[in-house]
């Protein structure tokens, strides 16, 4: 098996090797290391890409989309609600133990639904990266959620940490695990078993989450 990779360069210390579930693997270096001694390393962890790149959990299983139509359900927290199509005229969506939104703004609805977790992400996850951040006692330049492809959360050189606006469909205790997971990263750039250490006294429950994700990572990739 041809290993194709990509590279990319910054100020960190170590390398890292990341297989993202698009299947393209990722290698990030310090500016230092030749791409010989980029491409050894690599070579050397086959076995494990590999296993990686056969990891179901990867690739998303694929949904009809939704069609947002009284009792549909969609995803929040860890829960499935119940979606109503009402009459009356509502801005946006409305949530109270269940959805719900106005037949008129059916048409729009996928675009509707994307602003209201966005905002949710945002007013969900910021405060536990203020939380974390304060108990490991670092400091994060900007907190971000976006669109992002294959990825639930990721920690930059500039030290921003982006999250997948998908990932509030999940439980809570799933949030705080990918939350500390990314900031225990501006500690630790490797999943040592220092970062492994460090992160289990700040969720002590980590394992659980990272088994909920496995189990129904795909999920959240749906469209609603």
């Amino acid at each position: 098996m041809i290993l194709e990779y990509q590279i990319k360069y910054s100020n960190r210390k170590t390398l890292n090797i990341s297989v993202e579930r698009d299947r393209s693997i990722i290698v990030r270096a310090p500016h230092y290391l030749t791409a010989e001694k980029i491409d050894k390393v690599v070579q050397s962890k086959r076995q494990w890409i590999k296993e990686k790149l056969n990891h179901t959990q990867k690739y998303p299983i694929l949904s009809e989309s939704k069609e947002f139509v009284s009792g549909e359900t969609l995803m929040y927290l860890g829960k499935n609600y119940q979606l109503l199509v009402i009459d009356e005229e509502i801005e946006g969506i409305d949530f109270d133990r269940r959805f719900k939104i106005s037949k008129s703004n059916q048409p729009k609805a996928n675009e509707l639904f994307k602003k209201w977790y966005l905002s949710q992400a945002l007013k969900k996850i910021e405060p536990l990266a203020t939380k974390y951040a304060k108990s490991l006692g670092v400091e994060y330049n900007q907190f971000k959620t976006s669109e992002m492809k294959y990825r639930w959360g990721s920690c930059t050189p500039a030290n921003n940490i982006i999250f997948n606006w998908r990932i509030i469909k999940a439980p809570m205790y799933v949030l705080e695990y990918l939350v500390a997971h990314e900031l225990v990263h501006l500690i630790e750039d490797n999943h040592t078993p220092s970062f492994w250490n460090i992160l289990s006294i700040q969720v002590p429950n980590y394992e659980k989450a990272k088994n909920w994700l496995k189990k129904n990572g795909q999920l959240l990739e749906v469209d609603f």
